[in-house]
């Protein structure tokens, strides 16, 4: 089996649930369902769905570079947001971060997410 690389979050809920923040395995990177938490632990940017997903893109770039890829290596993402009439704010801040490789994605709206303050959480996959 080849080599797997872990890289870890700080979110309040991953020790009880046992997820990583991403996880290399070969040229490969899962990057899991990131919501926007601030370096505090609370939800950043209350109410404003633009700034939430800019967050969101924000840590997934953050743990792409720590598994050695970029914007450049996503080949898919995964969407989820709470109110869908959000979606082009949300996909606005998506373009922004990873447009330039224009990845496979999915966008759905969802009933909810574990905080309410949460409104749009964002997954990806890389291949460097």
């Amino acid at each position: 089996m080849l080599e797997r690389q872990r890289i870890p979050t700080d979110a309040p809920w991953a020790a009880m649930v046992g997820y990583s923040r991403a996880v290399r395995v070969g040229r490969t990177i899962h990057v899991s369902g990131t919501a926007p938490v601030g370096e505090d632990g609370s939800i950043a940017h209350p109410r404003d769905p633009y700034n939430q997903a800019r967050r969101c893109c924000e840590i997934i770039l953050a743990a792409l570079r720590e598994a050695g890829a970029g914007p450049e290596h996503v080949v898919r993402t995964r969407i989820y947001v709470r109110h869908p009439e959000h979606w082009m704010e949300v996909g606005t801040a998506h373009d922004e971060a990873f447009g330039s490789a224009r990845p496979a994605t999915t966008m759905v709206a969802v009933a909810g997410f574990l905080d309410p303050a949460i409104l749009v959480e964002i997954e990806a996959d890389a291949v460097v």
